[in-house]
């Protein structure tokens, strides 16, 4: 994999499901596309919102990182 680009947060926040189509999350300062996600639809999950980096947010979570190795990364969080 080559270089990966670099997003702004707010550029992230764009990607909330609602202004955008496109649903990205972010976690360890990596972007994720969690759009084709049945449990990401309309950009929320349980009490979380796409469009932010969810880094601290997941430390409570139920599951691991592993959760992200099946959605494509997307860049960088500036």
């Amino acid at each position: 994999m080559g270089e990966l680009p670099e997003f702004t947060i707010q550029q992230l926040a764009l990607r909330n499901g609602q202004d955008k189509e496109e649903v990205w999350i972010a976690y360890k300062g990596l972007i994720y596309d969690v759009s084709k996600s049945k449990l990401w639809q309309n950009g929320k999950h349980y009490e979380h919102w796409a469009g932010q980096d969810l880094t601290e947010e997941l430390k409570d979570a139920p599951h691991n990182s592993n959760v992200f190795d099946k959605f494509s990364v997307l860049g960088k969080l500036k």
